[in-house]
């Protein structure tokens, strides 16, 4: 099986992106899934350009996106991406799209195509927290997961596809007031491996409750 693991570059002012550190210590090959990576550029547009030309190169099985949500206290595998920018702040070559739908002929929303609940058990079984995540925000984030599960539901139909958000680093909250949750480069790669392990198990999703009450 072949799996492109994406990540974005440093934005919001920050000088790294824990997606894409982590990313880089991820292993090429976990268990019977083989890893391309790839920097995505943190910009409306360009970014789910960037992905759709190395799905058409690189021909995989799945797509795993990731990225940082800043706050949260685990990996946070997405549930579904909407049809809508709405930038609080400006990307990386300053577009900030506000009510904007990604695709015109798109669907409202897209849910993700990868086993999430089985994604989630399988980082907490390795010693992380993780939950499964009911908004990717209206950012670069569910931007690109949007434009992936479009892309792949147009173009791709048996490719599976989704999103993954992870914390801050140790290094981001030094000076932020508490409570300020992070985890380590190293831990976050090792979850971001559980994951994969999971795609690479799990055609189809397990069945438990990973819902929120809000």
């Amino acid at each position: 099986m072949k799996l492109l693991l994406t990540a974005f570059d440093p934005f919001g002012g920050e000088p790294v992106n824990p997606a894409l550190e982590a990313v880089k210590k991820v292993q090429d090959r976990v268990e019977n899934v083989s890893i391309i990576k790839l920097e995505v550029p943190t910009v409306f547009g360009t970014s789910i350009e960037t992905v759709a030309r190395a799905i058409e190169k690189e021909q995989p099985d799945a797509v795993l996106c990731i990225g940082q949500a800043g706050g949260r206290y685990g990996l946070t595998p997405e549930r579904v991406a909407i049809n809508m920018d709405d930038a609080r702040i400006k990307d990386n070559e300053g577009n900030q799209p506000i009510d904007t739908a990604i695709f015109e002929d798109g669907a409202p929303a897209y849910f993700t195509t990868l086993p999430i609940k089985a994604m989630v058990q399988a980082i907490r079984e390795a010693g992380f927290p993780a939950s499964v995540s009911n908004t990717a925000g209206t950012f670069v984030c569910n931007h690109l997961m949007y434009g992936v599960l479009y892309t792949l539901a147009k173009k791709y139909p048996g490719v599976r596809g989704g999103f993954m958000h992870v914390p801050f680093i140790h290094s981001q909250v030094v000076n932020r007031p508490a409570p300020a949750p992070s985890m380590s480069i190293e831990d976050i790669a090792r979850g971001i491996e559980a994951a994969v392990k999971a795609i690479g198990e799990n055609d189809a999703d397990i069945r438990t409750a990973e819902g929120a009450t809000h």
